[in-house]
């Protein structure tokens, strides 16, 4: 017998299915799995292609900033990638920090992210000290 595996009823498992159909037609009617139904899977501001697990990287922008208009055809909507929409959200004072550089130029070329380890993490650092 398999550990923590439990065999169900006729009955249990046609429950589980049904409400295992439900939930995801309740995810369905959500905007984004209707934006990501009907919109390609672009971001619409680099150009970068998602799919299959990367997908999650996927956001809904609402063109308007209006949350709450979802219109079916998904004329408010535009897919955009984590890091474009982050760009997207940010407020003039931080463009405007961001823009402004040593060289004169209006963006980074190269762009470092480090995430320092988590306490859980036993390794040493592959940062230099």
């Amino acid at each position: 017998m398999a550990l923590g595996r439990r065999r169900l009823g006729p009955e249990r498992k046609t429950q589980f299915l049904e409400k295992l159909r439900r939930e995801r037609a309740e995810r369905d009617q959500g905007y984004r799995e209707q934006a990501l139904r009907i919109l390609p899977h672009v971001c619409g501001r680099c150009g970068r292609e998602f799919s299959g697990k990367t997908l999650r990287e996927l956001t809904v922008h609402h063109r308007d900033g209006d949350h709450m208009n979802n219109p079916p055809d998904g004329s408010n909507w535009e897919l955009l990638c984590l890091y474009c929409h982050d760009d997207e959200h940010q407020t003039p004072e931080q463009r405007e920090h961001y823009a402004k550089s040593p060289m004169g130029a209006t963006q980074p070329t190269l762009c470092l992210l480090y995430t320092s380890p988590s306490p859980r993490d036993r390794t040493r650092s592959r940062m230099p000290s």
